[in-house]
């Protein structure tokens, strides 16, 4: 197993943008999204379902905006994106990070679990979208960094459901991308195999985990701030002519 490696310098790369983060309370890739955003500059916004682990975020994060926000209802989504852009004045990069896990057998899958992670992950990520198209076509420019997931391309049991919505989220990316380029707006997606933090066991049980560890040639998971140092890459001007692109965040082999 190689050793993880220092937690890198700051440089700056997103110093007077703003940025809105979706689902970044909590010790996952959102907060740890959030953390580097600002480590490199950035005005940021950060929503999540939960409200507590919000306001606790926010005051680790230190003079941010916290929204809270379901990212499944389309009030809540209206009402963050008004919420930031009046708070903010404006908005550069927006990162779709909501997600909704589970392992189920697809036998056993049912029509709501299905639904749920759908929800979540895919069509929450097409509302957020949306909202932010809808501002950032009239202002010109702007970027959005989708969370996908390897397991848009790679099968695993009992993720069904989860695959469809991270494979969903990839095409939403590369067809958002589309539309969105004659305005100068960038649509990119990051596809993580295995970032490790207290919540993943909720989804994906500590057998299976200690498994998809052993695919991993590095021999360790990543840290979540390893998935979130490439978020910030595409969401910088050192990614300035990739659009469309989904981004694997991986050392997993076959």
């Amino acid at each position: 197993m190689t050793q993880t490696p220092p937690y890198p310098e700051s440089r700056g790369l997103l110093t007077g943008k703003t940025v809105l983060v979706t689902a970044a309370a909590g010790t996952g890739i959102g907060f740890a999204t959030a953390k580097r955003c600002v480590e490199e500059g950035a005005t940021i916004a950060i929503a999540d379902k939960h409200e507590r682990r919000l306001l606790d975020a926010a005051e680790q994060l230190g003079g941010v905006t916290a929204v809270p926000c379901d990212v499944t209802v389309e009030s809540d989504v209206q009402a963050m994106f008004d919420g930031v852009i009046d708070k903010l004045g404006r908005l550069d990069v927006m990162i779709n990070n909501a997600g909704l896990g589970g392992t189920v057998p697809l036998v056993d899958m049912t029509d709501e679990q299905w639904g749920a992670v759908l929800d979540v992950t895919l069509t929450g990520t097409f509302r957020c979208t949306r909202a932010a198209l809808r501002y950032m076509i009239p202002q010109g420019s702007g970027v959005i960094v989708n969370n996908a997931s390897v397991l848009g391309w790679r099968a695993q049991v009992g993720q069904a459901h989860y695959a469809a919505a991270k494979a969903g989220v990839m095409a939403l990316t590369r067809c958002a991308a589309v539309e969105a380029a004659p305005s100068g707006i960038r649509v990119n997606a990051v596809a993580p195999s295995l970032a490790m933090h207290p919540f993943l066991n909720r989804a994906i049980d500590q057998e299976t985990l200690e498994e998809l560890v052993t695919r991993e040639a590095f021999g360790r998971s990543a840290e979540p701030w390893e998935v979130a140092n490439v978020i910030v890459f595409l969401a910088s001007d050192y990614s300035t002519y990739m659009t469309g692109e989904v981004v694997s965040v991986s050392s997993q082999h076959p």
